[in-house]
């Protein structure tokens, strides 16, 4: 096409009843009028620059995503609506955004976009063009001369000299007028074969940036495809299948539309990859051609080649393709819109009240005192409610915070090993032979038949002896408990203070080993009482006494009886008795030992285990409301601790701690600013209405 009199041609340039620029081309000549070789100039009127009028809802819209791109909001997870642009390594990716542009990227052997690449095209009045970069928080200013070198220059110094690619992106800025307002991101072309200075997995680097960028909802992907291939063995058709199956965000370039025309329309039309938003096909720029040049160009081929021209003029051509692109993002900037600003708003509700949360800074003694105490204090009301109260709101799935129904779990499981401790004492051989055997050894000058007390004594001494463990593990297993719930709450509450953590389960095992000699101390207190002295005032035990001294006489009789080796006694189940036989001076004395020592220990087992569940409740609650805190503070802060000035040093933030808070103070204003961004155009919308 570039063969019909490149010397000849003229480009004029003026504005249509809208006042936007026309170009007018005039052409040499196209055909010949007349039999005598007389030739007549036909002018062809190119389309409008490809500026195409936005929506005056949809421009501000723009520019606030690109401002909020600019912010990098995508950092918070907030996806930003995206015209992304990919395609196979010399694809004409490059060409497409330069005759979109109006300006001429880098150009050379291997992959020439190394990093993503926002371009930010934006028309203006100004017949000026206004260009610049901005990179790693600074701008650079350049122009269409040498804006290539430029982007090579800030390549070079986002990805290193060389061949390598990085995911840290580079804006350029064209203020330029008639360019469309489009902001799309050129990413690096795709390559499975390194060339020498490349990485060897320079194709997963590219594959990892490209699906980055098109895996969100958000993003349009502009595929270009070369017509000079089969669009199925595409690695970008095959990249972008994977996120877009249906293609309902894919919109096709096919370039190189003039290097193979045959069965180019089969092909768009037949759609095998599944192209949502159709196909433009295109002729770039070639050789030295001017843009205007390139698109009147581009408007012949579509027009007057025997194959291309079979194509429906809403698929061919530069300026179909931009304004197919303006249309798009502007119906995904109208859609995705109220979505930002609702994600805006609730990311920087969810970080602010998460700041809140955390403890204080604290910068003085005084503050350190105030953080300590309150933690103290937050904590002991904590420990009020799960071991006093039995509230768990603030541990309602940790079953073994629920702390008053574990301490009657255990004090029932005291309740049982007791009793089974009881019954497995019970002789089911050699009835009344320990009772026969200890009254005889307490014969004394007396009357008859007075059962001695120093036997009673004894027997009870020995089998006080044989359960006096039992207590003593139920209180080293309640204390181990209570200590562990403690330190639970205690560290929960000064959980960004590691050395405070460390200072506290210090302070409370020291507390609760305290605590826990007490308890022991007055545990053996009630079992020494039971060894040395009997008494009750239950009635329980006359009660009981009476029932088990009625079956004596039933059991004296089976006992002379010569027909019977066992009887029946409840309480005590089948027993033997023939070894009773022949020992009629102590039995009467032996049975009523035996069961006023029966009686007797069912109030004993009874009365340690309230007297227990009393002694640790009331050890509970004063190791909660009385001892915990002068404990701890002295522990901290005593002759040992350091003082005052050793807690402000423990309440010095973690690092984690500290992370956490930079972070979200940097989140925190990031949302900020996009929020005052959001507002902005919002208000600049409603006064436009």
């Amino acid at each position: 096409m570039a063969s019909h009199g490149k010397q000849q041609q003229q480009i004029t340039h003026e504005v249509d009843e809208e006042g936007h620029p026309i170009a007018i081309f005039h052409a040499p000549p196209l055909s010949v009028v007349g039999g005598g070789g007389e030739e007549t100039h036909v002018p062809i009127s190119v389309p409008p620059p490809l500026m195409f009028a936005f929506n005056e809802r949809i421009r501000p819209l723009l520019d606030a995503v690109d401002e909020l791109r600019h912010l990098k909001v995508a950092q918070e997870g907030i996806q930003l609506p995206t015209i992304v642009v990919v395609g196979d390594q010399s694809s004409g990716k490059s060409s497409v955004l330069e005759s979109l542009a109006g300006i001429s990227l880098p150009r050379g052997q291997g992959i020439c976009t190394r990093v993503p690449l926002i371009m930010r095209l934006q028309h203006h009045q100004n017949p000026k063009p206004e260009l610049h970069l901005e990179y790693q928080g600074k701008t650079v200013p350049t122009d269409e001369t040498h804006v290539a070198e430029a982007i090579v220059l800030a390549t070079d110094e986002i990805a290193g000299r060389g061949k390598g690619i990085s995911h840290t992106p580079l804006t350029l800025v064209v203020k330029k007028r008639g360019v469309p307002d489009l902001t799309m991101v050129d990413l690096p072309g795709i390559t499975r074969v390194p060339v020498h200075g490349q990485p060897e997995d320079i194709y997963e680097q590219i594959s990892r940036i490209i699906m980055e960028y098109i895996t969100p909802e958000e993003s349009i992907i502009l595929n270009v495809l070369s017509a000079t291939v089969d669009f199925p063995t595409c690695e970008s058709i095959r990249m972008s299948q994977r996120v877009d199956k249906n293609g309902e965000r894919t919109l096709a370039v096919v370039t190189k539309a003039d290097k193979a025309p045959e069965g180019l329309l089969e092909k768009v039309t037949a759609d095998d990859v599944n192209i949502g938003l159709g196909y433009v096909c295109v002729r770039n720029r070639i050789g030295d051609e001017s843009y205007d040049e390139a698109r009147v160009e581009e408007a012949y081929l579509f027009r007057n080649h025997p194959l291309l021209s079979r194509m429906d003029e809403s698929m061919v051509g530069i300026p179909v393709l931009a304004q197919k692109l303006v249309q798009i993002q502007g119906k995904i900037l109208s859609k995705c819109f109220p979505d930002i600003v609702r994600k805006i708003n609730d990311k920087l509700n969810s970080n602010v009240s998460e700041l809140s949360k955390m403890p204080q800074n604290v910068s003085s003694v005084a503050e350190a005192m105030t953080v300590f105490m309150r933690i103290i204090g937050l904590s002991k009301d904590c420990l009020r409610k799960i071991l006093l109260r039995g509230e768990f709101d603030e541990y309602p799935e940790d079953k073994t915070m629920h702390c008053t129904a574990r301490l009657f779990e255990m004090l029932n499981q005291f309740a049982d090993e007791l009793q089974k401790s009881a019954e497995n004492n019970k002789p089911t051989e050699n009835f009344l032979v320990d009772e026969m055997r200890v009254l005889d050894e307490a014969k004394r000058i007396e009357l008859p038949n007075f059962l001695p007390h120093t036997a009673f004594l004894v027997i009870l001494q020995k089998k006080v002896e044989q359960i006096s463990n039992t207590p003593m593990d139920f209180m080293e297993k309640v204390w181990n408990y209570i200590e562990t719930v403690v330190t639970t709450v205690f560290t929960k509450h000064c959980e960004n203070y590691p050395q405070l953590q460390s200072a506290m389960r210090r302070a409370i095992h020291s507390l609760v080993a305290k605590m826990k000699a007490k308890s022991f101390d007055r545990v053996m207190e009630f079992v020494e009482m039971e060894k040395h002295t009997d008494y009750t005032c239950s009635p329980e035990y006359m009660s009981d006494w009476g029932k088990l001294m009625a079956q004596q006489n039933n059991c004296i009789e089976r006992i002379n009886s010569p027909y019977y080796s066992e009887i029946m006694i409840e309480g005590f189940g089948n027993i033997q008795i023939g070894h009773l036989r022949g020992l009629s001076n102590v039995r009467e004395q032996a049975f009523d030992l035996k069961m006023r020592i029966t009686a007797y220990w069912k109030v004993v087992l009874k009365w340690l285990v309230d007297n227990l569940g009393l002694h640790l409740q009331l050890h509970v609650r004063n190791l909660v409301d009385r001892h915990m805190e002068p404990e701890i503070v002295n522990e901290l802060m005593g002759s040992q601790g350091g003082g005052p000035g050793a807690i402000q040093r423990m309440l010095e933030e973690s690092p984690s701690a500290a992370k956490k808070r930079e972070r979200l103070n940097k989140s925190i204003k990031l949302l900020k600013d996009s929020k005052e961004v959001v507002a902005r155009i919002m208000d600049r919308i409603a006064l436009e209405k």
